[in-house]
């Protein structure tokens, strides 16, 4: 059986690099690891005996990698607010609650403008710089990845 931790290092290359698919093989075991539905990464590993391949779990949904917060859009003069891990986009803390921020909204560094779930785990997601919300780029309750644009704000 393929080691978790190896596993994690293959969907964090992929979600780095912005790979569909990854195919190895050894004498051991064959792995493939497919971004599917939503982005999420979906993992099949088995021997090289086997003719059917047997399913791993699914992979981990949150990677936990340094990635940077915001990143600056030089077409439009705006900085995208970016997702740190692959989870659940949520723009309120509930469904009854109002948006974290919407278009329009005065932000600075400090402040939350939405949650991204992995693992059962709720995460804050702060601005990390000061400006306007300009645009949402994504929907509540959407599969998000690691280093995704959220929003972008105008400085």
């Amino acid at each position: 059986m393929i080691d978790i931790r190896k596993l994690k290092e293959l969907v964090k290359l992929m979600v780095e690099n912005d790979l569909g698919e990854i195919n190895l093989q050894d004498q051991q075991e064959t792995v493939q690891v497919k971004r599917g539905y939503g982005g999420v990464p979906v993992a099949h590993a088995a021997p090289v005996a086997q003719a059917a391949p047997v399913s791993a779990a699914p992979a981990p949904t949150a990677v936990k990698a340094a990635a940077p917060a915001a990143v600056v859009d030089n077409d439009a003069g705006l900085v995208a607010i970016t997702s740190p891990m692959v989870g659940t986009f949520y723009a309120s803390a509930n469904p009854d609650a109002p948006a974290f921020v919407n278009v329009g909204s005065k932000v600075s560094a400090a402040t939350t403008v939405c949650l991204v779930e992995a693992m059962k785990v709720f995460n804050e997601i702060k601005a990390e710089s000061a400006g306007t919300i300009e645009r949402v780029l994504v929907q509540s309750g959407q599969a998000v990845e690691y280093g995704q644009k959220l929003f972008l704000v105008r400085p």
